[in-house]
């Protein structure tokens, strides 16, 4: 498992009439990855954006895009996301059920793999895929809408994969989507996340960006200590 602590501040929650500047405000405020969340009406109950907007992003900064693909039928979009600038791309093990094969593909794009996990799906649909991963998608609220509260029933969860991954030969990330701010942190990292997916608590928070990345970072590293 991977022990460092990563923030990715999550697009959705942009204010998308100054987008530009806000990615640039996070990028500057410390921010080491940004999420990108696809929704596309079917899988989750709302429509997000597409690949214009990842390529939109992509233009702007140079820090890793990590596209979470909250769709039916991803493996139609693969080759898309990758030529829009995503450096990895998540997938629910919900929507693939040929999962081995999709991950496969991602890989065969030269991305980094992700497996994405909804609060009610048990830890052993992704026990086997584990090997297979660059990191696991651990969603925190019922996908498809952002400002949800945090699940508290998916920390006992966050804990069985960050167990199985210690025994891996290769480093897996466990992101953490969903209700992550200054108060859900501390459990999250104890339980195994390192990857905190962070979008109102980043873009809207009271003393700005900047302020809301580096409260987050406070409590994280508070909590691996």
């Amino acid at each position: 498992m991977s022990s460092a602590i990563k923030i990715a501040a999550s697009i959705l929650a942009a204010d998308f009439t100054r987008l530009g500047e806000e990615v640039r405000q996070a990028e500057a405020g410390g921010t080491d990855l940004f999420h990108l969340d696809i929704m596309d009406g079917l899988f989750v109950p709302n429509i997000s954006f597409g690949p214009m907007v990842v390529e939109a992003v992509r233009g702007i900064t140079r820090l890793p895009l990590d596209v979470h693909l909250m769709i039916e039928q991803p493996e139609r979009y693969l080759t898309v996301f990758a030529r829009a600038g995503a450096d990895m791309i998540n997938v629910h093990v919900e929507t693939c059920p040929h999962l081995h094969r999709t991950l496969y593909q991602i890989k065969e794009l030269n991305l980094k793999a992700g497996v994405a996990i909804n609060p009610h799906t048990p830890f052993e649909m992704i026990r086997d895929i584990l090997p297979d991963v660059d990191r696991v998608l651990v969603m925190s609220v019922d996908p498809g809408f952002g400002g949800q509260k945090f699940i508290q029933s998916v920390l006992p969860k966050i804990e069985q994969i960050a167990r199985a991954a210690r025994g891996l030969d290769h480093p897996v990330e466990i992101g953490i989507d969903g209700g992550v701010d200054t108060s859900t942190t501390p459990a999250i990292v104890a339980s195994g996340g390192n990857v905190l997916i962070a979008g109102s608590s980043v873009f809207r928070a009271p003393g700005g960006i900047a302020a809301g990345i580096t409260a987050l970072r406070a409590v994280a590293r508070s909590g691996a200590g």
